[in-house]
């Protein structure tokens, strides 16, 4: 007979994934184990998807002095509503969604009507529809000036669109979502999406034609 032989398999348990290594899946479907959401998953989403909550109310509400809480508020809500997402691989969706209907929850309620749209940068509409950059060789002071210009008269013309062209043309073309996350942001059909985009880009266009014709 031979001994019987017995291990202490506790000695080779896989030692736990570092949070850091873990895809932003993986991570929302460890927050949505157990009770409450597992907080050094849920702090390490924040890392990585801080940036993108901020270029988003930053472009919708550029003058408004507390958008870092309305950032703090996202977070809020997606830490209490996490267990809701279905689908972990739509969390930057899901999340947009959010600071989209945070921005307008406030807005309606602050009854706002000035502009709150704010470009910093160059900017191309579509393919070849608007060209944003002014191209010129040592510019002097009446060039600037009409640049300025141009930007004020765009900043303007954003505000102006109604708010559900005004709110797909910021997730397109500022922050770079495809239609399909645009889609599920505003809970709108594809098509619908792509026709709002279009028809947001023609009455900017319309609206700037003196600045693209000169």
């Amino acid at each position: 007979m031979h001994p019987t032989l017995s291990a202490d398999w506790s000695h080779f348990q896989v030692p736990p994934v570092p949070v850091g290594k873990l895809s932003t899946e993986e991570l929302v479907c460890r927050c949505q184990q157990g009770f409450q959401p597992d907080r050094a998953a849920f702090t390490e989403l924040v890392r990585r998807h801080q940036t993108h909550v901020e270029r988003i109310l930053y472009h919708l509400a550029s003058d408004w002095n507390d958008r870092a809480d309305l950032v703090q508020e996202v977070w809020v809500r997606a830490y209490r509503h996490i267990k809701r997402l279905q689908d972990p691989s739509k969390f930057r969706s899901w999340l947009s969604r959010i600071a989209t209907n945070l921005f307008y929850d406030e807005l309606r309620r602050r009854k706002r009507h000035q502009a709150t749209i704010s470009l910093d940068a160059p900017r191309q509409i579509g393919h070849t529809e608007i060209e944003w950059d002014i191209a010129c060789d040592g510019p002097g002071p009446s060039d600037d000036l009409a640049t300025q210009e141009f930007y004020d008269r765009l900043k303007r013309a954003i505000a102006d669109l109604p708010e559900v062209f005004r709110t797909t043309i910021i997730l397109r073309e500022l922050d770079g979502l495809a239609y399909e996350e645009i889609a599920e942001i505003t809970g709108a059909s594809l098509g619908t999406v792509k026709s709002r985009i279009a028809r947001a880009r023609a009455r900017l266009q319309m609206e700037l034609k003196p600045y693209l014709d000169s």
